[in-house]
């Protein structure tokens, strides 16, 4: 671990989210004052302002505007590294062109969208808003095919990835499956004893995580739907998940100030990168040994008078 290298990169007018392609294009948003929110890379799967901006590593930055509310969430096309979709409070979603930097299409949605997510065959969009409906919009035409009202708390949506499931993590700390496409409930899990706030999928298909207010992470067996090891390191909820390009590592944070990166196959702890101030999002990039995440810096030695956000990259010795 003597080679471990770690960047940082102070984002313009402080920035609430980062997403980035396989092609090392960081997408941040937004890019108006905010804290930095989420991050992540294209290719695999993945705001309180009206536009949006992509960073390279060689600092190119491009905005992206057009919503009329907050940018809350965002991901990119599965294997398009040129597509994005960003989900708004201005009840619409868009979905934009990096290489134009314009918005290729605007849906129309019934609510204050705040999580979204793409399917894997990159075939479907889901967006759920704040009265916990989830609407399923076809990536081609643009319209409605399905929606879900749903009597709990959905904090966080996921396809699975052979595209066959539906999984939701809700407010009474449960991991609800649906059949996809024909959205019939398939199992309720009781993952943790309290608020389930987070999901996300080994990208070998073999394992998916959850994050819990109780601050425990669990890794579940895909076939099996069962609990096969908790990682107990952190001490406050869990905010962020996010596995490696090869499944073998999963990196996950909450306020404390440092992101436990933990070996997947044996629970046991590789590193801890210590932080400043409380993770709000990490992500392995799709091809690489690299960490990207975001951190709260309201109280850091920035700007103390707004609240604001850094993005640092964490990158660990590439045996290749």
């Amino acid at each position: 671990m003597s080679s471990v290298r770690s960047m940082m990169a102070r984002l313009p007018d402080g920035v609430r989210s980062v997403f980035a392609s396989s092609q090392v294009r960081l997408l941040i948003y937004p890019s108006g004052d905010a804290a930095c929110w989420d991050v992540g890379w294209s290719g695999s799967r993945a705001g309180h302002s009206l536009t949006s901006s992509v960073l390279t590593l060689q600092v190119k930055e491009n905005n992206y505007r057009g919503h009329g509310d907050s940018v809350d969430q965002l991901c990119w096309h599965p294997s398009n590294p040129d597509l994005f979709v960003t989900a708004s409070g201005d009840k619409t979603i868009r979905i934009w062109d990096v290489r134009t930097t314009k918005c290729i299409a605007t849906v129309n949605t019934k609510g204050e969208n705040i999580n979204i997510c793409w399917s894997p065959d990159g075939q479907t969009i889901a967006v759920g808003n704040k009265d916990d409906v989830v609407t399923f919009i076809d990536a081609k035409t643009h319209r409605s095919k399905a929606e879900e009202q749903f009597k709990f708390e959905v904090n966080e949506i996921s396809w699975n990835n052979d595209n066959n499931m539906f999984f939701l993590t809700n407010g009474n700390g449960c991991i609800n499956i649906l059949s996809y496409p024909e959205l019939k409930p398939i199992q309720s899990i009781n993952a943790h004893p309290s608020n389930c706030i987070c999901i996300k999928f080994d990208p070998m298909g073999k394992y998916f995580a959850t994050g819990s207010a109780d601050a425990l992470v669990s890794l579940w067996d895909v076939d099996e739907l069962v609990c096969v090891r908790c990682f107990s390191r952190l001490d406050w909820p869990v905010r962020t998940l996010s596995f490696s390009h090869d499944g073998k590592m999963l990196a996950s944070a909450s306020e404390d100030h440092f992101i436990d990166i933990a070996e997947v196959e044996t629970g046991e702890k590789l590193w801890e990168v210590q932080c400043e101030s409380p993770t709000f999002t990490v992500a392995w990039h799709p091809k690489r040994p690299l960490l990207a995440f975001a951190c709260d810096d309201k109280d850091g030695k920035y700007d103390s008078s707004r609240e604001a956000g850094t993005v640092k990259l964490f990158g660990l010795p590439n045996d290749s």
